[in-house]
């Protein structure tokens, strides 16, 4: 995956989270919150990828060799 098709997947995925958020009460509030969270995750590890391609091309390295981390890595990560 390149680096637009990331910044698309994050544009998807920013969508998806705005419109559960949108969506207003849930006849199922654990399933919505879940799948928010499951958003907040993956949203996560398309960001670290996208800095790891950064940080590899500002390093003359090559971008494709960064990895999807797994989500118990990236959501210690502090901000």
């Amino acid at each position: 995956m390149d680096s637009l098709q990331i910044q698309q997947q994050i544009q998807a995925l920013v969508e998806r989270e705005q419109a559960l958020r949108d969506a207003g009460p849930s006849p199922d509030p654990d399933r919505h919150a879940e799948q928010l969270r499951q958003v907040g995750e993956q949203l996560d590890q398309c960001w670290d990828l996208l800095r790891q391609r950064r940080a590899r091309i500002d390093a003359g390295e090559d971008p494709d060799d960064a990895n999807v981390r797994p989500v118990s890595e990236v959501e210690g990560y502090r901000q």
